[in-house]
């Protein structure tokens, strides 16, 4: 891993308003702004969840929060803020983690009509769904998370921050998890 520590630091901390799987107290709590259209952050999204999994099995389900925050790059991605909207609006049917698992294992598959099969697969209220969709009702918990995002310096997809410390730089699984491991001491 490139284990740039860069200067940047997380100006937006973890709260209860974010979409977490954990625990805020845990050891090693780790924020990633994320893009549901980018490769990348489909790659390293789906690193975390199974280094979580692991990491869970050998220090317990305290050891590790991840927070995912939305970051879509709307410049080179466009469909990536409505992937976004439609997790934020899945999330109001308490579905936000299913959704994003399935919009980043089909990201080359984003357009609305796929948009509302995904939705029908997690069992949505498909009226409640489109009427959300279409309103936009979620767009401003996006935007926080952008704003947020560029206040912490973040340019780029994915963007990971370790215990409020940004980290750059190209990750597999092995180094990221070691990185993990050293910032809990």
């Amino acid at each position: 891993m490139n284990n740039d520590r860069s200067r940047s630091s997380l100006l937006v901390p973890p709260s209860a308003q974010d979409w977490i799987q954990g625990v805020l107290s845990a050891k090693v709590v780790l924020v990633m702004y994320g893009d549901y259209q980018c490769s990348r952050s489909a790659n390293v999204y789906k690193m975390i969840k199974a280094i979580k999994r692991e990491l869970s099995a050998a220090f317990g389900e305290d050891y590790l929060c991840f927070i995912f925050r939305h970051f879509p790059q709307i410049q080179i991605h466009p469909q990536a803020q409505r992937a976004a909207q439609t997790a934020e609006v899945a999330a109001a049917q308490g579905q936000f983690w299913l959704m994003s698992d399935t919009l980043f294992d089909h990201q080359q598959r984003l357009e609305n009509g796929y948009l509302v099969e995904y939705a029908n697969d997690l069992g949505l209220d498909i009226p409640q769904f489109l009427k959300d969709l279409h309103k936009q009702v979620h767009v401003d918990r996006i935007n926080e998370d952008i704003e947020g995002g560029i206040e912490s310096g973040v340019t780029t997809t994915p963007a990971l921050f370790i215990n409020g410390i940004q980290y750059t730089g190209h990750w597999n699984t092995t180094e990221l998890m070691a990185t993990m491991i050293a910032a809990s001491h």
